[in-house]
């Protein structure tokens, strides 16, 4: 019998194998830099910005979900994000992925989101057919932006900027 269930400040250690399964199969293990106690603090936090579920068969964890709230100015309405969703190889196919997305779009529907979106990358074809299978489309006309930490920073501390008002 799968359970799914959300993870908690305990799961750390085992969220943070998970993350490292992905960068692995994404070949991005060289960007985790996240630690057992990071997560665990974020997981933990009173107000958490992002949460997590696990999937577990047999008291075995076989893949998660990262997600948090956003929100949409067009539809001023939270939105659900899908940071990351995982399954182990030897557990795919087996309806995990699934059964984590109609977790996550049930607790969406619960908060009245407007949407569920996530970010797929452009060769994981694998995932693209899934996703599709679900009903999800992609969105063509938009591309990701990012400011890494660096760039926060400098942009964070410009010098053009003589007065900063905070409230």
């Amino acid at each position: 019998m799968l359970v799914i269930r959300p993870a908690v400040a305990a799961d750390a250690p085992l969220l943070l194998s998970l993350i490292r399964g992905l960068a692995d199969y994404e070949k991005l293990s060289h960007e985790v830099v996240a630690t057992e106690e990071q997560l665990a603090a974020e997981l933990g936090a009173a107000r958490p910005v992002v949460q997590a579920l696990v999937a577990e068969r047999a008291g075995r964890a076989l893949g998660f979900a990262l997600y948090f709230f956003s929100f949409s100015t067009f539809l001023a309405r939270q939105g659900l994000y899908l940071e990351d969703l995982y399954v182990l190889p030897e557990a795919r196919g087996g309806g995990i992925g699934r059964a984590l997305l109609v977790e996550l779009a049930r607790r969406a529907a619960e908060r009245g989101c407007g949407r569920m979106e996530w970010s797929v990358l452009d060769w994981n074809v694998d995932a693209q057919r899934f996703y599709r299978s679900l009903g999800a489309r992609p969105m063509d006309d938009w591309t990701v932006w990012r400011l890494d930490r660096a760039g926060i920073e400098s942009l964070g501390y410009d010098a053009g900027f003589t007065e900063r008002r905070t409230s």
